[in-house]
């Protein structure tokens, strides 16, 4: 997933930067509307985070054009917490208005629901080297032969699945199967096991690779 972060003020915007690339995303910065709008004509990413008081075109026009012409969802950074302030960023078009100062993991649960929404328009059949998944009716074919997995193992391997060769971290994981449950990271970590036992015991050419302090990655062994 690549985000798109503009703001003026550089220590906000290597601040942002830095948490979501530990995390595994993708990072454009832009410092300002207008530089951001000119890396879009030639680079598309998924989701932009955008600071409201910037010279010259603001966070809510720059999010018009990007939510109206571009169909680009948008998280709003703001040292303001007026409520007419947040009506003003939703009724532009914003996804989610977080308030300065925020705790970076605040902000990346928020990226991580932006992420589930989208990957809800994923495919339904998804297929990685030996590996074909229906999800819709939660089918697992591993060669010629169908394997049972529980649902939270089979969602899990879903996604690491339809980003198989990217890396997939593991707050993105936690949010999508488990929400923010308590103890999530062991929960995690046990089902990662799970599914590794499966796909070798059945005979997948698939490999999941830990990417220390970020997630993991899941390639088709050769």
């Amino acid at each position: 997933m690549k985000i798109l972060v503009v703001d003026d003020d550089r220590d906000i915007l290597r601040l942002v930067s830095i948490h979501l690339q530990k995390e595994g995303y993708r990072v454009v910065q832009a410092e300002s509307a207008e530089e951001a709008l000119a890396i879009l004509e030639h680079e598309a990413v998924d989701l932009v985070i955008a600071d409201v008081m910037m010279p010259n075109m603001n966070g809510f026009e720059l999010t018009e054009i990007l939510t109206n012409d571009l169909d680009i969802p948008v998280i709003l950074l703001t040292a303001k917490g007026q409520l007419a302030d947040k009506e003003q960023g939703f009724l532009a078009g914003s996804d989610d208005y977080i308030v300065k100062p925020f705790e970076p993991r605040e902000l990346l649960f928020r990226v991580a629901v932006i992420a589930r929404r989208l990957h809800k328009t994923q495919q339904r059949i998804i297929r990685v080297g030996n590996v074909r998944m229906d999800r819709e009716h939660y089918e697992l074919t591993i060669g010629e032969k169908t394997v049972i997995l529980p649902m939270k193992e089979f969602e899990l391997l879903a996604q690491l699945a339809q980003r198989a060769g990217s890396v997939t971290p593991r707050s993105l994981l936690i949010e999508e199967i488990w929400g923010q449950e308590a103890d999530s990271e062991l929960t995690l970590n046990t089902h990662m096991n799970r599914v590794r036992d499966r796909l070798k015991k059945y005979g997948a050419t698939l490999e999941i690779q830990t990417v220390r302090g970020i997630g993991y990655k899941l390639e088709v062994r050769q």
